[in-house]
């Protein structure tokens, strides 16, 4: 039985090993694929100069006005770099060369594969110090009993209305995901939300779905996002309110869906526990996350764990506002945290040893979650080591140029889950992409706003499954495999691609 139980457990890759697969395929690619280059043009603040930089690396000057940029074919208001809305070098269209593919050898090969994990943990830094002060915060919440105790509270008024706490919690992170691109930052909710699912009588595998599809979703169907939506729009060359009412239909009808298949499945679960994809670990996640405690009989709630409650709170209502009104990042949201460690230390009732201990111990429970954020960075360094993601843009932009207007635009929807699949950053992709495909949309004769779209959608969807994506880290917080993801999403993922289809149809038809 013990044999059986190994082989079960074996059975699929750990989010380490899938990354590590990932990243050999890609290097891999890096033999077959050549190397290439763009021209690009990035905007030089100091001098008011736009630094032209071709594909040898040369690099020229030229006025910040509008008439270099549209010597350069770049349809996007010079504002829009003064402002710092347009911050990336940009690609300069009908621009790529091939470059010579640098000579590695199996030497060099081998060693780029081992540096750019080594670069990847690095340049990762900042959300992995996040990872880990927040593990640890969670540590010493979870020492004083406050989360026991407020917890048994939550799950007494929730009684009867499981099914709103999965409405609510996708509903909010989608409405963060489409209008500030709320995304890395989720990470922070899986410790406090999974006991409180746990406790309505779902599994993890319901709270991964209720917080990751809010955030996937919510970010695909962006409207307003900043870092999306709006600077895609402007390298394409439109406003961002261009094509903006189907973009929020899309955005209900997507978060609609999702929310209905999370439910289906939670309830399935609660009447059901035998029907969990993740039932095999029932035991040992109620073990992790609730501690093996009967927490009806936990009935105290002491002043002080209100106090620690409303301080962890307040830690997360700073982050939000400071992300979505601040422009901050994951080296300010950790600063925050740390704050709210420093005010625990006086309002927790720990005493010094124990308050270290419980932090240490929480840090350490995450750091597994902070090392696969690293690893999931070396995918790109490598493609941009080897230059080979400028060949691959170029290699879709030119055979998706000359077809139907509809099935172009199908086309530039997989092109962009391609493209989205390599290239994570959504404003990078965006500034790369949008100068050379939306263009296109002027030879087929339709919005360049639905380019904005395929590339939103497109990048969006792959999110939902790609290894190099937030996926593998979600997963990891709550130790569910990979495997059991893809047997749960897979009927979602063919939905939604339906209806992007049939959304990008709608569009080509009202343009």
């Amino acid at each position: 039985m013990e044999q059986s139980d190994k082989k079960k457990r074996r059975s699929f890759p750990s989010a380490y090993t899938v990354i590590i697969i990932v990243l050999i395929m890609v290097q891999a690619l890096t033999f077959f694929i050549p190397s290439g280059k763009y021209s690009t043009l990035t905007y030089d603040s100091g001098k008011d100069q736009f630094a032209i930089t071709n594909a040898q690396d040369k690099t020229v000057m030229e006025p910040a006005t509008q008439k270099t940029l549209d010597k350069y074919d770049i349809h996007i208001k010079v504002d829009k770099f003064r402002d710092g809305t347009i911050y990336r070098p940009a690609a300069i269209p009908n621009s790529y060369e091939q470059i010579k593919k640098p000579k590695r050898g199996i030497t060099g090969t081998i060693t780029q594969f081992l540096r750019s994990q080594v670069q990847g943990i690095t340049e990762s830094v900042d959300i992995m110090i996040f990872i880990l002060i927040l593990g640890g915060v969670i540590g010493i919440v979870n020492a004083t009993g406050a989360m026991d105790a407020g917890m048994t509270r939550l799950s007494e008024k929730l009684k009867g209305k499981q099914k709103w706490l999965i409405v609510i919690v996708t509903t909010l992170i989608a409405i963060g995901g489409t209008t500030f691109g709320l995304a890395e930052e989720t990470i922070a909710f899986y410790p406090i939300l999974i006991p409180i699912f746990l406790l309505a009588g779902y599994d993890t595998l319901t709270a991964v779905a209720t917080i990751y599809l809010g955030t996937a979703i919510g970010t695909m169907s962006s409207t307003i996002n900043p870092f999306s939506t709006v600077i895609a729009s402007n390298a394409a060359g439109i406003s961002f309110t261009d094509g903006m009412p189907l973009r929020i239909f899309m955005w209900i009808a997507a978060v609609g869906i999702s929310i209905l298949y999370t439910i289906r499945y939670a309830e399935k679960v609660r009447l059901n526990p035998a029907a969990s994809l993740v039932a095999e670990q029932a035991e040992s996640d109620r073990e992790r996350f609730l501690g093996g405690q009967d927490r009806e009989k936990n009935a105290d709630f002491t002043r002080r764990q209100k106090f620690s409650l409303i301080v962890f709170a307040l830690g997360f209502v700073v982050m939000i506002y400071g992300v979505q009104q601040l422009g901050w990042y994951f080296t300010e949201i950790a600063v925050v945290f740390l704050a709210v460690t420093y005010v625990l230390a006086f309002v927790s009732g720990l005493g010094e040893k124990k308050f270290i201990d419980s932090f240490v111990t929480g840090a350490a429970d995450l750091l597994g979650v902070a090392l696969i954020v690293g690893l999931a960075r070396s995918v790109g360094i490598v493609m941009e080591n080897s230059f080979i993601s400028d060949t691959i843009m170029n290699f879709f932009s030119n055979a998706i140029s000359g077809m139907n207007n509809v099935i172009f635009i199908w086309f530039m929807f997989l092109v962009y889950i391609i493209l989205g699949f390599f290239i994570q950053s959504s404003s990078g992709l965006a500034v790369l992409s949008m100068p050379i495909m939306a263009p296109l949309a002027d030879v087929v004769g339709i919005d360049r706003a639905l380019i904005v779209d395929a590339y939103n959608w497109g990048q969006g969807l792959i999110g939902l499954v790609a290894p190099t994506g937030l996926i593998l880290v979600s997963l990891s917080v709550v130790n569910v495999g990979f495997d059991k993801w893809i047997k749960f999403v897979t009927k979602l993922l063919i939905t939604i691609i339906v209806l992007i289809l049939a959304f990008l149809a709608i569009g080509v038809l009202i343009s």
